[in-house]
């Protein structure tokens, strides 16, 4: 069965599957990254899921499905924050595959404090992940795309560049840097037929919003999941955001009929950022 973007190679940082299996996972991802990577797969993609830990890469790779004709999958160990793993990675994808089509940088870190609590460790921490990386992937995919004759880098932002959180200043900072870079990484690459866009997820339902209702909890004085309850009275939608929401977002900026969209920024936020 042909697919929209069967045969294309995809290329996603942060795609680890976490420490739950699939079926502790139930109906939803258990974060974005797998998620992200199950969808593309659904639609005929290859995937190169690439991690930090290369065994929960793995496992997001034993969860996608393979059409026929497609080569297999791929896990790859990587750090975004380090320009050589990724060259590596990229190296490994050329040998295989012999080409890339898609580059999802979605890998992102986050801690919580009040401005005046901020280490500058949290704040290098944040920026070199969520920032930084993204800086560094998407320089070095370019050459790939432009021997491909175009692309599509879609990255991973958040409700946070679009609105501010004082506990969270740092990580805030670094996805309004993630905004940035996309818009004026889609003009320099427009040229070349590389669309560059990035989605704003809101309050999405994964381990790392199970240790952030932890610290705001402390820092407010509630339960957690009363903090998490608090999330879902601030959005319109009156529902958390699950990682295939993200997904399904990710999914329509490689589709054929966003080829004319390049530079935006997509709130999957239930109206949450409105508010």
């Amino acid at each position: 069965m042909e697919t929209p973007i069967m045969g294309k190679i995809a290329f996603i940082t942060g795609a680890g599957y976490g420490k739950v299996t699939p079926a502790e996972a139930g109906d939803h991802a258990p974060n974005m990254g797998s998620a992200i990577a199950q969808r593309l797969a659904k639609m005929g993609a290859v995937v190169v899921a690439t991690d930090i830990n290369g065994e929960a890469a793995q496992a997001t790779v034993d969860t996608l499905v393979t059409y026929p004709g497609n080569p297999a999958h791929m896990a790859l160990t990587l750090d975004v924050t380090n320009r050589a793993s990724i060259d590596s990675a990229l190296e490994t994808v050329k040998k295989v595959y012999g080409k890339l089509d898609i580059v999802c940088n979605n890998a992102g870190v986050s801690s919580m404090a009040p401005l005046e609590d901020l280490t500058e460790k949290e704040w290098d921490f944040n920026v070199d992940v969520n920032m930084k990386g993204v800086f560094l992937c998407t320089q070095a995919v370019i050459p790939y795309l432009k021997e491909n004759g175009g692309g599509r880098i879609v990255n991973t932002c958040s409700m946070a560049a679009v609105k501010a959180d004082p506990t969270l200043a740092h990580y805030t900072a670094s996805k309004f840097g993630v905004l940035g870079l996309t818009r004026a990484s889609a003009i320099g690459l427009a040229p070349y037929g590389i669309t560059v866009n990035c989605v704003c997820p809101g309050w999405v339902k994964t381990p790392m919003q199970d240790r952030e209702i932890v610290w705001e909890g402390k820092m407010r004085g509630m339960e957690p999941e009363a903090v998490r309850q608090s999330y879902i009275d601030h959005t319109p939608m009156g529902r958390l955001c699950y990682p295939e929401d993200v997904a399904n977002a990710v999914a329509f900026f490689v589709l054929p009929e966003s080829d004319f969209i390049t530079g935006e920024a997509m709130n999957v936020s239930g109206g949450a950022n409105l508010v």
